[in-house]
């Protein structure tokens, strides 16, 4: 079994979900240290300017914060609203987009419902990229595993528990602290996230094709056609390898 674990992302990009595709079993860990300046709470979309963030205040709190902890700050007048600001954009700039109108009902429900908890959110614009895109495999919590240690440990304590021999990384900082080597001792192979960012048709064309944007942007522009681009053939180098 393949397991991958990442924080979790608000409107998570392209690369994101190749891992969830990628692995059995996906861990969202939610119980991480928030970091600042991260994707946690903001992802870029495309304007007519260039690729600009989308934003989700927080309220201060301690630096030792986990992600699970934050709270979204939902003051200001309701033009000044983030959820309002957000909707506004994503309609101004998107609401042309060849397929807008297959999901602007879901995408509205987001931006108006309240909201609370940072990882609720999250949680919740992942479930809607996983339904549109299709994508099955299961998705679990950190914070509902108790899981023990820290880098390394953490990840082998975290396989220990959902039952997998095989752990797919990303070439980001996991590079920095994870060691292959405990792992291998303990039983675990690290395979290596390799992901090809598709090019597809965008809005403000005149602007060239600007990459690693929020998943939006390829459903929005693409519409059923956004699966297969997204997973090339990820499918079959997923059922012939490691499993």
């Amino acid at each position: 079994m393949i397991v991958a674990a990442h924080q979790p992302h608000y409107l998570p990009w392209l690369g994101y979900l190749d891992k969830l595709i990628k692995a059995d079993v996906f861990v969202v860990m939610d119980d991480l240290q928030y970091e600042a300046q991260n994707y946690q709470n903001r992802q870029r979309i495309k304007l007519n300017n260039g690729a600009a963030w989308l934003t989700v205040p927080l309220e201060r709190g301690a630096q030792s914060d986990r992600i699970c902890d934050k709270r979204i700050a939902n003051g200001g007048s309701p033009r000044e609203h983030w959820q309002r600001r957000a909707w506004m954009t994503l309609r101004t700039h998107y609401g042309k987009a060849p397929h807008w109108a297959a999901y602007a009902a879901e995408l509205e429900d987001v931006f108006t419902r309240p909201w609370q908890r940072l990882v609720d959110l999250d949680l919740h614009m992942l479930e809607l990229a996983r339904r549109w895109l299709a994508i099955t495999g299961p998705v679990l919590q950190s914070s509902s595993l108790g899981l023990e240690g820290q880098k390394t440990d953490r990840i082998i304590d975290l396989c220990r528990k959902v039952g997998a021999h095989v752990y797919l990384s990303g070439r980001g900082g996991s590079t920095d602290y994870l060691d292959v080597e405990a792992l291998r001792r303990a039983g675990i192979t690290v395979m290596w996230q390799s992901f090809a960012h598709p090019t597809y048709p965008q809005r403000y064309a005149q602007l060239g094709f600007v990459p690693n944007l929020a998943f939006l942007d390829l459903l929005l522009n693409c519409g059923p056609d956004s699966r297969q681009l997204l997973l090339g053939d990820a499918v079959q180098r997923h059922a012939g390898g490691i499993s």
